[in-house]
């Protein structure tokens, strides 16, 4: 009997908001929309992109960027229940994100635990602010670029006992969303699904992730 694992998005899933949009809408000069734009048109790299944005911003910036997100963050609704819900039912809960530690950490800090968190890296050793990737693809990612390999750590943490389960919203969620068993989501990761005809399940709060989950549980059970 294959036993459910979850890999959950950060920015914009966990939060109603995207904390690096908003990041660069408050704190990025003009260059900033420019590098979202190719983002999301997949003209260049997340892993180039993130990095690239980044740069634009100085390191004396970081408490004030910390402050700005620990203010600003909307978690969305039902995730406490969803995070109790897991430990509950023994359900391992991978947060994988293309979001940034030192301001990814605080805002999840009172939710956890966790499984384990992946997620980018910043060094504030420079004039602006680097990005360190510490979990970069592995050679049978597609993309070759994605910055945190979602597809990646879905390979390395997973085994054929494991029915994996992505939670996500966007296109650094998509290549994870090809080789997963089952997919939650939604706004651009729904409109990339239907555009490759990935099955996937909507969701708006984490309450509609918990019905699914006691649906699938019931299902195997």
């Amino acid at each position: 009997m294959t036993k459910p694992m979850i890999f959950c998005d950060f920015d914009g899933t966990i939060t109603n908001n995207d904390n690096i949009v908003r990041i660069m809408e408050h704190f990025g000069p003009i260059e900033a929309k420019q590098i979202k734009e190719d983002i999301l048109a997949q003209n260049i790299s997340i892993q180039e992109g993130v990095k690239n944005l980044f740069s634009l911003l100085p390191t004396s910036k970081k408490e004030e960027i910390i402050h700005f997100v620990l203010n600003s963050a909307e978690i969305r609704e039902g995730f406490s229940a969803f995070v109790r819900y897991t430990h509950e039912n023994d359900i391992p809960l991978y947060i994988v994100s293309g979001g940034i530690d030192f301001f990814l950490e605080p805002v999840l800090e009172p939710y956890g635990p966790f499984t384990k968190v992946f997620c980018n890296q910043a060094s504030f050793a420079l004039e602006t602010i680097d990005i360190h990737y510490p979990h970069e693809c592995d050679e049978l990612c597609s993309s070759q670029g994605c910055g945190c390999c979602k597809p990646t750590i879905i390979r390395k943490h997973s085994s054929p006992e494991h029915f994996n389960i992505l939670i996500g919203d966007s296109i650094t969620d998509f290549e994870a969303a090809k080789i997963a068993d089952a997919v939650l989501a939604r706004d651009f990761l729904i409109q990339k699904c239907e555009e490759t005809g990935i099955s996937y399940t909507p969701f708006e709060t984490f309450h509609d992730c918990i019905e699914y989950l006691d649906e699938l549980v019931g299902a195997k059970s």
